[in-house]
C-alpha cells in the first residue's frame, strides 16, 4: 500500500465512524492504523458474530467487509445489514476469486467492492465518495443536521438506522407511509422529515383522520366555498390548501372514509384540489406524509383501503419501533422530559433514584412514548424531594415492575439482544447486569462469552473509544 497523508484533527464526533471486518489480524491493524490517520474512527471485527455484536451496540456511518470470514460470509452479513440498517453503506473487500459474487452484490446494493491487494488512495477515494453519498442535503451543516431530529431523542441503534434512512428520504418528493404503535412518535418524525427536506421554509400542516367525522373532514382537507352547504357563509381554505409549497400530514389515515380516499387520490394524480361546491379545481403542491398503526394490508383485503390510494401514500415505508423494542432509550427520555416538566412545575428536581430508574427500564409500556411522558409528568407533580423514589414511578405505572425474562425458555438469538439490551441499561456493569437477570456472575458472564459481547464496549464511548 502506498503511504497516506495525515489530515488536520477534526472534533471526534464529526469524524466518521467505520466498522471494519477481516479474519487477518495483520490487515486489520494496519487498515485501522492508516484510516486512523485519515481522520476515521475505527471498530474492527474478525467475525460475522463480533460484526453482529458491535452493530447492535453502535452507530456507524459505513461498514468495510471482506467477503470470506471464519463463520459466515461478507455477503450474508450485508444482507443482514441491508433489513436491519437499511441506511448504512457496506464496502466489500475481495479476493480476485470473489470478484463475481461481489459484482452480483453490487446489484443488490452494496456501496462498492475493492480487490486484494488494493490502493490505499483507491480506499480512501472509495471510502469518501460513499459517504458523501449517504451524507446530509448540501448546505445543511452538522448542526442543522442535529436540529432537524432534535424531537426524537434517542441513542438506540434502531432508532439511529431509522433516522438515517428518513434523513435520505426527507431530501426527495416521495410520498411516505409511517407505521407504528400509538405514541411511538409517528408525527414527531413527520415533522423531522419535513425539516430536513427542501420544503423546511414552507408550512408543515397536520390533521387527525380519525378524529373529525366524515362531513367536516371532507370540508377541512379540500376547503369550501361561500354557499356549498348550509353555513358556509364564507369561503374556507382548506389543509391541502393551507400545506402548498409544504408537507401535509395525514395521521391516522387507515380511518379515512373510502368516499373521501377517492378524493384524495384525485388530488394526488392531478396535483389539483377542488374545494367542496368549487367548479374548477387549483393547482397544490405538497408532500404527503402519512401515518397508521392500522394494518393497511389486512384492510385491502377487507376493502377497507383503496388499493390504488394506498401504493400512491406507500411509496416509502417506515415503521417506528415501541418503546419495549428500543429500551435502552427509556433512562435517557425519562430525564429528558424530567427535566423539561420541573421547569413548567417549578420545582427543583435533580433526577431519578437508580431503583427509580430501573422500574421505569422494566415496565411494560403499551401507550409507548406518550405513556413514559405522561407517567414523568406524574410524579413530576406529586414530588416532594429532589430525588424521585421508586415508590412514586410505581405508584405512577398502576402496575408492578417486570422481572428480567428468565434464559431457560429464550432463543438463542433473543438471548443475545436480551444480553445487549441490559449491559446497556447497566453502562456494561457486570454486576448490575446479572442482578437483573437473576443470574450469578460466573454464570453472566459465561452467557456473554458465549454470544461474544465484551462488557467494555458498554462502557462511556464504547467502540469509538478504540480503547
Amino acid at each position: 500500500m502506498t503511504s497516506l497523508r495525515q489530515p488536520a484533527a477534526a472534533p471526534a464526533q464529526s469524524r466518521p465512524q467505520l466498522l471494519l471486518i477481516d479474519d487477518d489480524p495483520d490487515l486489520l491493524r494496519l487498515l485501522s492504523m492508516r484510516l486512523k490517520a485519515n481522520g476515521y474512527r475505527v471498530s474492527t471485527a474478525a467475525s460475522v458474530e463480533a460484526a453482529r455484536g458491535l452493530l447492535g451496540i453502535e452507530r456507524f456511518d459505513l461498514v468495510l467487509s471482506d467477503v470470506r470470514l471464519p463463520d459466515g460470509d461478507g455477503l450474508a452479513l450485508f444482507e443482514e445489514i441491508r433489513q436491519q440498517h437499511p441506511a448504512l453503506p457496506v464496502i466489500l473487500l475481495t479476493a480476485h476469486g470473489t470478484i463475481p459474487d461481489a459484482v452480483e452484490a453490487t446489484s443488490r446494493g452494496v456501496a462498492g467492492y475493492l480487490t486484494k491487494p488494493f490502493d490505499s488512495q483507491a480506499l480512501l477515494s472509495t471510502l469518501s465518495q460513499t459517504l458523501q453519498r449517504t451524507a446530509p442535503t448540501p448546505g445543511t451543516g452538522p448542526k442543522a443536521d442535529e436540529e432537524w431530529r432534535a424531537e426524537l431523542i434517542s441513542h438506540s441503534t434502531r432508532m439511529h438506522a431509522l433516522l438515517d434512512e428518513a434523513r435520505l428520504i426527507a431530501a426527495s418528493d416521495a410520498s411516505v407511509l409511517i407505521r407504528g404503535d400509538s405514541g411511538t412518535g409517528k408525527e414527531l418524525l413527520a415533522r423531522a422529515i419535513h425539516r430536513a427536506s427542501p420544503r423546511a421554509a414552507a408550512p408543515f400542516v397536520a390533521i387527525n383522520c380519525g378524529a373529525i367525522p366524515e362531513p367536516l373532514l371532507e370540508s377541512e382537507l379540500f376547503g369550501h366555498v361561500r354557499g356549498a352547504f348550509t353555513g358556509a357563509t364564507h369561503h374556507h381554505a382548506g389543509l391541502l390548501q393551507a400545506a402548498h409549497g409544504g408537507t401535509l400530514f395525514l395521521d391516522e389515515i387507515g380511518d379515512m372514509p373510502l368516499a373521501l380516499q377517492v378524493k384524495l387520490l384525485r388530488v394526488l394524480q392531478e396535483r389539483a384540489v377542488r374545494p367542496v361546491g368549487a367548479t374548477r379545481a387549483e393547482p397544490v403542491d405538497l408532500r404527503i406524509i402519512s401515518a397508521t398503526h392500522r394494518d393497511l394490508d389486512a384492510a385491502l383485503t377487507e376493502g377497507q383501503f383503496r388499493e390504488d390510494l394506498y401504493y400512491r401514500i406507500n411509496v416509502v415505508s417506515l415503521e417506528l419501533p415501541t418503546l419495549a423494542e428500543r429500551r435502552e432509550d427509556i433512562p435517557l427520555l425519562a430525564e429528558h422530559f424530567l427535566r423539561r416538566l420541573a421547569v413548567k412545575y417549578a420545582k427543583g428536581l435533580s433526577g431519578f433514584a437508580p431503583d427509580a430508574l430501573e422500574a421505569l427500564a422494566t415496565a411494560q409500556w403499551p401507550g409507548n412514548v406518550r405513556q413514559l411522558q405522561n407517567v414523568v409528568e406524574q410524579v413530576c407533580a406529586l414530588a416532594t424531594t429532589q430525588l424521585i423514589p421508586r415508590t412514586l414511578v410505581e405508584r405512577a405505572l398502576r402496575v408492578k415492575s417486570i422481572e428480567a425474562l428468565g434464559y431457560a425458555e429464550a432463543k438463542r438469538r433473543f438471548e443475545r439482544n436480551y444480553l445487549i439490551q441490559l449491559l446497556k441499561l447497566t453502562a456494561g456493569n457486570v454486576s448490575d447486569a446479572a442482578r437483573l437477570a437473576e443470574r450469578n456472575r460466573t454464570e453472566f458472564y459465561r452467557l456473554l462469552q458465549r454470544h461474544g459481547l465484551t462488557p467494555d464496549l458498554f462502557r462511556g464511548e464504547g467502540p469509538a473509544d478504540d480503547r
